[in-house]
């Protein structure tokens, strides 16, 4: 224990004091090693009071009187002290969860772009006069933040999924208590910790770490706090959902997806077998956006399926911290065997493995929680493998005769989260655009994201949106002021 990194919460802008009164902390775990690295402060109700509070005290005092304009240039201020420090950022979260420090090194450093995008917007929220139909009167409406907000982030991608939150919710003028995953805290804390430095007043960010009945829940429920933004599993997600419903909580969910990525025998194969690697493969499959059911036209099926295996075969398994690797593990012990129990729910369901279908042998990967790549064909839309999310480096490969056969498939799906579709067609590219049923859809491109435009899902795959000008809406209230301009009333017993 003694020689494990040891990290703290931040409450009120200082390093809070251990989550419960017993000084109990919990192992945060490297998956490349299998073994723990770090220690976390294990959070009850007492601490998610104690961060409510200093959120509440906040958002009634300084951070409620700053300008909007003051608070854009703290947001601007901490984009530059992100980029400083984006190299450690990228470090820590590598180790905690596993993500190729090829992409988490480029990813941390465009987070920046977010807080600079929202710190440029937090001064651009505009009420409006209403050319109101009521002689003598005048009315205007003012945009006005919510309160305290409870952030729940997930351990897929802690750094980027918390900002899709943060910036927002500050631009508007609102507090936050973060609760990372107990899976992968780390980066959040150390994060954290820079907002002191960029002038944020004490208590306008604070953290809670540890297990969702614990603190997670207690959280959620907390009398205090407006609303919840939460990304993660569909199951989290309900609980969370039917919290927040018992105290008329607004919500903002972000949940899981069993996306459609549809290859037309027009498209430029060798980019489609590339987008498909990247939608499956890239982040070791542990993304909501993964395109994992790829969508095959008839035609061109077995050629797709030999480049898929010929260049998913390619794919660098290793340590997550050395530039070269391609497919890091999976973040925990126990998702590393949900998805492979998935490989022989697959298997048990007449799929045929063409490629991978288990752990990877090679002496150099250690006790790492590691799973092949994995191409399953001879796939029908109504097996278990192509209707769940396993989240994991799992293609369901899946036939299609035509148009209409392939955007039938692509929505008979609890899920809408993402699609993609790969044509030379416009007209196709136009028709499908509408016709698919997900809250983002990728053109010759996939896994594709900006602080500009708008992410969120449609029917299982959650509710409300980030990143783009809609997602300073989901933290903002509005409230309508009339005014008399004359203050004669003709009868007060009746509506005006």
């Amino acid at each position: 224990m003694s020689g494990l990194t040891r990290f703290t919460n931040i409450v009120a802008g200082k390093a809070a004091p251990t989550g419960t009164s017993l000084g109990a902390t919990f192992e945060s775990f490297d998956p490349f090693t299998g073994k723990p690295w770090a220690l976390v402060p294990r959070c009850d109700s007492a601490a998610v009071d104690a961060a409510v509070a200093a959120a509440a005290q906040a958002f009634k005092g300084p951070w409620r009187g700053m300008t909007a304009s003051a608070r854009g240039k703290l947001l601007v201020r901490l984009a530059d002290l992100i980029g400083a420090n984006a190299e450690r950022l990228a470090a820590l979260e590598t180790r905690d969860n596993g993500k190729l420090i090829a992409e988490m090194s480029a990813q941390v450093r465009y987070m920046a772009e977010w807080y600079r995008y929202y710190g440029g917007l937090a001064d651009k929220i505009e009420g409006s006069v209403l050319p109101i139909d009521k002689p003598n009167m005048f009315a205007f409406t003012r945009h006005e933040p919510l309160g305290v907000i409870a952030a729940i982030v997930p351990w897929n991608s802690p750094l980027l999924l918390l900002t899709w939150k943060l910036a927002p919710l500050l631009a508007a003028g609102n507090t936050v208590v973060i609760k990372p995953s107990e899976h992968a805290s780390c980066s959040t804390l150390a994060f954290a910790e820079l907002f002191a430095q960029a002038g944020f007043p004490e208590g306008v960010v604070n953290t809670v770490t540890g297990f969702p009945a614990e603190c997670g829940m207690p959280l959620v429920s907390h009398p205090d706090v407006a609303k919840i933004a939460f990304t993660g599993g569909e199951a989290g997600g309900l609980s969370v959902y039917g919290a927040a419903a018992a105290g008329l909580k607004q919500v903002t969910l972000e949940l899981g997806g069993k996306s459609a990525n549809i290859v037309f025998a027009d498209a430029n194969l060798e980019s489609a077998i590339n987008g498909a690697v990247s939608g499956i493969f890239a982040a070791t499959g542990q993304t909501c956006i993964a395109g994992s059911r790829l969508l095959v036209e008839r035609k061109v099926h077995d050629q797709v399926v030999e480049g898929l295996v010929k260049l998913g075969r390619s794919a660098r398994i290793g340590d997550p911290s050395k530039l070269e690797t391609q497919v890091g593990p999976i973040t925990t012990l126990a998702q590393r065997d949900k998805v492979l129990s998935y490989i022989e729910i697959a298997r048990a369901g007449g799929a045929t493995c063409a490629m991978g279908g288990g752990r990877p042998d090679a002496r150099e990967l250690g006790d790492g929680w590691f799973v092949e790549p994995t191409v399953f064909t001879g796939v029908d839309n109504t097996m278990r493998i192509a209707r769940e999310e396993v989240f994991g480096p799992i293609l369901s490969v899946i036939p299609f005769d035509d148009e209409e056969e392939a955007f039938a498939i692509a929505n008979d799906s609890p899920y809408g989260l993402a699609a993609g579709l790969w044509t030379a067609d416009i007209g196709r590219v136009l028709r499908g655009s509408a016709a698919l049923s997900a809250g983002t859809v990728w053109v010759n491109t996939y896994r594709a994201v900006s602080y500009m435009a708008p992410f969120g899902g449609m029917k299982r795959s959650g509710i409300g949106r980030e990143s783009g000008q809609d997602a300073i809406h989901e933290y903002l209230q509005t409230k309508t002021v009339w005014i008399d301009m004359v203050g004669k009333t003709a009868n007060p017993f009746i509506i005006r």
